[in-house]
């Protein structure tokens, strides 16, 4: 039951992502979901920038009106830095755990803080005695444009900034009549902001110019982990093929023909002989089965799980290996049975040469649209950091774990390798399916 809220848990994270893709405005990449993360994630992460800028607007304004209060409705103006920061502590705290509301948050927050500074500025410009209120709440207006910069919404962010500096001005022009500023002065100020506020803009276009090439980057290499599989599976099938129709066929028939043979030769030698070709004929059989076993196509992952395990069982040293299908249907056939036996027989090969194991167990389970496989054993486990591992093994020459990480991670899907705590190592690979 856990196994399957879980599911539906990242069913309906992905759908989410999906529609914040769109809502952000990529809508060019739509029909390309596993780049949907990598859009959002950097999304996310300039509106957390966003909401710390936002939290020392807070505090600059609450500060403000507290040490310098207006002459003029002092009352209300502390009373709207309270709310103001209130609203964005609590944007802060919700935000934090609702990516979806984090992204909406950060396209209503923009006209309010502009909004709010509007308002204080206006009521502090309207006292007729000399304040300093005013003076400074226009430094804030700065903090605006950088607040709008961060987002990756260049028509918003630009129709912020030209607000920000309409109303800067009008605010520096109220705050003249009872300050006495030159004019010189004034438009000098505006102008700085001014040029803050064109920066900002084009500072939020370099942004998304940088987000969507990284997403097309990202494409493009989806695509070709894409064509790579493809590649190498036709490469296994046609090696397969002439390992079949080639020296297999050598070896039954020389076996046929030392049958003819049983009376005229000497037995112990025949025997011997024919011991050395069937064991051939056997590891030849097994090496078809590993390449392409023509049984996943006829009788699916689930019993092609367990041929492969008897194979890789049967050879000397290797350890007992169990194999748990309950969980997958026998007649169930996915689009991720040729991805997950890929990666069920890599990591094998590496329970077999490199764990020390005695036992080792695979599991496979589809639930929810939902591929899982995890393979345990009670080996020696991991002596560095996963990271560092791949990396190790990679200098080493030996990049076939790496490879099924990243080609499992480019449809989406997750690859978690780490040690037990009674010993060896729990691999999980998840990955997103339908039917077929």
């Amino acid at each position: 039951m856990a196994f399957s809220n879980n599911r539906r848990v990242m069913r309906n994270s992905d759908v989410e992502i999906a529609g914040l893709t769109v809502y952000l405005g990529f809508g060019e990449f739509a029909d390309e979901p596993r780049i949907h993360r990598i859009l959002v994630d950097h999304a996310i992460r300039g509106i957390r920038i966003q909401v710390l800028l936002r939290l020392f607007l807070a505090l600059f304004v609450l500060l403000t009106v507290c040490l310098d209060p207006p002459d003029h409705a002092a009352v209300f103006s502390v009373v709207t830095a309270v709310l103001y920061a209130a609203w964005c502590v609590a944007g802060a705290v919700v935000a934090r755990s609702h990516q979806s509301w984090m992204v909406r948050y950060s396209w209503i927050a923009l006209p309010i803080d502009l909004l709010l500074l509007t308002i204080l500025a206006v009521v502090a410009g309207m006292s007729n005695e000399v304040s300093w209120t005013t003076d400074a709440l226009i430094a804030g207006f700065a903090l605006v444009p950088m607040i709008a910069a961060i987002s990756l919404q260049p028509r918003l962010c630009a129709m912020v900034v030209a607000s920000t500096v309409v109303v800067y001005a009008v605010a520096n022009i109220l705050a003249r009549d009872s300050n006495g500023e030159p004019w010189s002065i004034i438009v000098l100020r505006i102008l700085v902001v001014a040029a803050l506020a064109v920066g900002a803009v084009l500072l939020s276009q370099l942004q998304r110019s940088r987000v969507t090439t990284i997403g097309s980057l990202a494409a493009e290499r989806a695509r070709l982990l894409d064509a790579t599989m493809e590649i190498e599976e036709r490469e296994r099938r046609d090696l397969a093929d002439n390992l079949h129709d080639g020296a297999l066929q050598y070896v039954l028939a020389a076996r046929q023909e030392l049958a003819t043979l049983r009376g005229s030769a000497d037995p112990v030698t025949l025997d011997r002989v024919d011991g050395a070709l069937r064991d051939s004929a056997r590891l030849l059989r097994s090496t078809l089965s590993e390449l392409h076993p023509a049984v996943l196509e006829q009788a699916g992952l689930a019993v092609a799980l367990t041929d492969l395990a008897s194979s890789y069982g049967s050879r000397a040293g290797a350890p007992s290996i169990s194999v748990d299908t309950a969980a997958w249907p026998t007649e169930l056939r996915t689009t991720a049975d040729s991805l997950l036996f890929a990666a069920a027989r890599e990591l094998l090969t590496n329970v077999v040469k490199h764990a020390d194991a005695e036992t080792a167990e695979v599991t496979a389970e589809f639930v929810d649209g939902v591929a899982r496989l995890v393979v345990v054993d009670d080996g020696v486990g991991l002596s560095n950091e996963v990271e560092e591992l791949m990396r190790r093994r990679q200098a080493a020459g030996h990049i076939g774990l790496a490879s099924r990480r990243v080609r499992i991670e480019g449809v989406g899907g997750t690859f978690s390798l780490e040690n037990r705590p009674s010993g060896g190592t729990a691999v999980v690979v998840e990955v997103p399916a339908r039917e077929v």
